[in-house]
């Protein structure tokens, strides 16, 4: 009645007052939508603010509907649908913005990473860092580019990160680890501050640091390479170890153990590697290293023939090699052999009688197949405790021979030992375990087979571990 009355008075008066009833007709059209697009406003604030983040969206698309002039809130509304999850949206929005923020461009460039869009995702994260370089931003860039194998950028990222002050020591490992293959003279720096900030790095450095120094002293720059990749391998870089063997071999095509290790990496990556260790073979049928390479595809692809071929060739050519009579063993289990098998592991421990890995491996052998516990398998286990009291493999192997035996609370003893001096020995919690369920402590061992699955998820020992759940704890 209000605005009515008002028009009807300025109806009455001179065109002089003609504005004012456009102005009036204006206020009354537009003035509730206002309204409504700041209460959508303010109820979007909230919602953002009590992590309700997909209803908050839809607020911040209501308002930036109602109040156009407020552009921002289309990247509100883009980094809200980011936060709840649909991507898809919170790209459609953000790309509406006629301007993005450092936050706006960061969400852009992770919703593109998350539904596979990884080169619209570079460029909105590049983007970001130009505007306020984050960590995250910088994190997930490198995960890009490690994913794409852009082994060039992702070093220049993780430079770009420490340079601004924003990398933890992960950031200082992981380029440490890059310029191994990069440019090796500049890796000990960063790996060693990394061992020194968090001693967990320590065992994968000192691997590498050796490897360094080594390649450092070999004159042949193939061989160089063939040497880091060995090391990136022992600490399960395999994927920047093809980096090093393809050097290796663009140095010197015919370095006949850089294409058989070339062919063992792509093997561990998911590759069939068979190419690679077929040439190796035809480069120099007589090396040991191409042998047993090629012994272990052939164990991993279930023919135990070759295995045993390949094996008892390298032996051939290296007799005294006590390595070469275990994997001879191990390809006789894997055919059934077990009378071979015993006397060929027998015969690495006469090899190597002052090694503990081969008395373990015969200790093992007689555990696991339940043959010789009393005259071979227990000796052979205390020997190797005896030589290396400190090796944890060597305890397990003892432990297991106990618990073969049936003498559960040795195998108890030597076992709790193992674990708790060396919690990472997830073997030895297995048989621990096992040692809890032939004394009846079943509580005991579930806890210990609950750890070790969520351990080893997608190991081995995961898998032994999620066996035994299920057939003791169904």
């Amino acid at each position: 009645m209000v605005y009515a009355r008002i028009i009807t008075i300025a109806m009455s008066e001179k065109k002089f007052y003609v504005p004012l009833v456009i102005v009036v007709l204006l206020f009354a059209v537009f003035a509730p939508i206002v309204f409504m697009g700041y209460l959508s406003l303010n109820r979007a604030e909230a919602e953002f603010a009590g992590e309700d983040f997909a209803v908050a969206a839809g607020s911040y698309e209501h308002a930036a509907r109602l109040l156009p002039w407020r552009d921002d809130l289309w990247e509100k509304a883009g980094i809200a649908f980011a936060k709840s999850g649909d991507q898809n949206k919170a790209i459609d929005f953000l790309e509406r913005a006629p301007r993005l923020s450092a936050e706006g461009w960061m969400w852009l460039g992770y919703s593109h990473y998350a539904v596979g869009d990884f080169p619209s995702s570079v460029q909105a994260f590049e983007e970001s860092l130009q505007l306020a370089p984050q960590p995250f931003t910088y994190e997930v860039l490198a995960h890009i580019y490690r994913s794409q194998k852009n082994w060039m950028a992702e070093r220049d990222v993780l430079q770009d990160q420490l340079r601004q002050d924003m990398g933890d020591v992960h950031t200082r490992y992981r380029l440490g680890v890059l310029l191994t293959v990069l440019e090796p003279e500049q890796a000990l720096t960063h790996l060693m501050l990394a061992s020194s900030l968090d001693p967990e790095f320590d065992p994968a450095v000192q691997t590498l640091r050796s490897a360094l120094n080594l390649s450092a002293t070999q004159p042949d720059a193939s061989q160089q390479m063939v040497t880091i990749g060995r090391a990136l391998g022992l600490v399960q870089e395999w994927d920047l170890s093809v980096v090093a063997f393809e050097k290796a071999i663009f140095l010197d095509g015919e370095n006949a153990e850089a294409w058989a290790w070339l062919g063992e990496a792509k093997q561990q990556i998911g590759e069939s590697g068979l190419v690679e260790l077929d040439k190796a073979v035809r480069l120099d049928h007589t090396s040991v290293v191409v042998r047993g390479l090629r012994a272990l595809h052939w164990g991993r692809q279930e023919k135990y023939s070759q295995m045993l071929s390949e094996y008892l060739l390298a032996a051939g050519y290296e007799p005294d090699n006590p390595a070469w009579q275990a994997g001879i063993a191990e390809a006789y289990v894997k055919r059934g052999d077990l009378v071979a098998a015993l006397a060929t592991y027998q015969r690495a421990t006469e090899l190597a009688p002052n090694e503990s890995t081969y008395w373990s491996l015969l200790a093992i052998f007689c555990a696991q197949n339940n043959v010789h516990l009393e005259d071979i398998g227990l000796p052979a286990a205390q020997k190797a405790v005896d030589i290396s009291p400190n090796d944890p493999s060597a305890l397990d192997a003892l432990g297991w021979s106990y618990l073969a035996s049936g003498r559960y609370a040795s195998a108890e003893q030597i076992l709790l030992d193992a674990v708790k001096r060396f919690p990472d020995q997830l073997s030895a919690q297995i048989h621990l375990a096992m040692t809890y369920l032939s004394q009846g402590n079943r509580s005991a061992a579930f806890e210990l087979l609950k750890s070790v699955q969520g351990k080893d998820p997608n190991g081995v020992y995961g898998e032994m571990a999620g066996h035994l759940l299920k057939q003791y704890f169904p």
